[in-house]
């Protein structure tokens, strides 16, 4: 009973010392630095924001990696974030770029991945040209479908009013 219980002090002792030594290295790693959006195109404008200073805590932001320069991340009503933003450089080559800010009170550092691509993404072009809804539109491409429908809207509006106009005058129909 006494070598079981030296055991499991032993045992309880040395769980206590390894979450110990690992708690502060786990302290310092938490928070992250958000990077919205975390794709954008050369000349695109880039919001970061962070938890990791605490409430009302500050930063200095660096996207030097990218060529935008020094930026400051400033406290916010929102959820205890600090919030910065930065331009991309219209010079910008497509590649990651890692996005670094460092908290004013503590010197605690996290960090961020910013992709910057030659093209848009796609939710982020614009449409060009005529809708494609079937028989055309009015400033459609092909002027002969659009004549079509026109006819075929004209016969039916001269349709409908002779009907109307012979039921109004009690034809029978």
């Amino acid at each position: 009973m006494r070598r079981t219980a030296r055991l499991l002090t032993g045992t309880a002792l040395a769980v206590a010392a390894a979450g110990a030594v690992a708690a502060p290295a786990y302290g310092g790693a938490t928070g992250s630095l958000e990077v919205y959006p975390s794709t954008t195109v050369p000349g695109g404008q880039v919001t970061v924001n962070t938890t990791a200073c605490g409430n009302g805590g500050s930063a200095a932001g660096d996207a030097s990696a990218v060529g935008a320069g020094l930026f400051t991340l400033a406290p916010s009503t929102h959820e205890n974030d600090a919030i910065g933003q930065f331009r991309v450089p219209s010079s910008a080559q497509p590649g990651t770029y890692e996005i670094v800010a460092a908290c004013a009170k503590g010197g605690r550092q996290v960090t961020g991945d910013l992709n910057v691509t030659l093209t848009a993404l796609s939710g982020q072009v614009q449409p060009k040209g005529s809708v494609k809804t079937g028989v055309g539109g009015a400033l459609g491409p092909d002027p002969v479908q659009t004549a079509a429908g026109l006819t075929a809207l004209a016969v039916a509006a001269a349709g409908g009013t002779w009907l109307l106009h012979r039921r109004a005058r009690g034809d029978g129909i």
